[in-house]
């Protein structure tokens, strides 16, 4: 099942997205996030961006969301997506159904274009952005430094 969050779901979420940072360059966070962080995250994005999360009986395993693209009024209806999944999960189509609910949540707001920021390497994200419809649009050469190394970061963009 593929529901919005719940703030009590920040416990879970943060075993999910704490994985990322303690063992890849995904994300660029590089401390750990507390249930409090993840449930002041929570509960002041997901009022107005779409936060989902792909329960089984009781357990998450996985979620994605949608955050603004950038501060100034003129990217108002730009957002930036991402989405996290239990490692075990991977592969199983869940990014898919996750990206495809997150999509029609944002179609049925203001917003225009969808951004992912993509750490690179990272063939399997690449491969579900650009089944979903998402085209590369640029690259920044070594703008992140996680586990002693530089990492750049490609832009994916959809258009809606």
């Amino acid at each position: 099942m593929i529901r919005f969050v719940k703030p009590e779901d920040a416990s879970q979420l943060c075993d999910i997205y704490n994985h990322y940072i303690e063992n890849s360059i995904v994300t660029f966070e590089i401390d750990i996030v507390t249930k409090q962080m993840m449930t002041d995250r929570i509960e002041s994005a997901s009022d107005k961006y779409p936060w989902l999360v792909r329960e089984l009986d009781g357990e998450l395993s996985g979620f994605a969301y949608a955050s603004p693209w950038k501060s100034r009024c003129a990217y108002r209806f730009s957002v930036e997506t991402t989405v996290y999944l239990t490692p075990s999960q991977i592969g199983k189509g869940i990014g898919t159904s996750l990206y495809e609910n997150l999509e029609r949540a944002l179609r049925k707001t203001s917003c225009h274009s969808l951004i992912a920021a993509i750490a690179l390497p990272n063939n399997a994200c690449i491969a579900l952005h650009e089944k979903l419809g998402f085209e590369k649009i640029g690259q920044f050469k070594e703008v992140g430094w996680k586990f002693n190394k530089w990492i750049d970061v490609g832009y994916w963009e959809l258009l809606i």
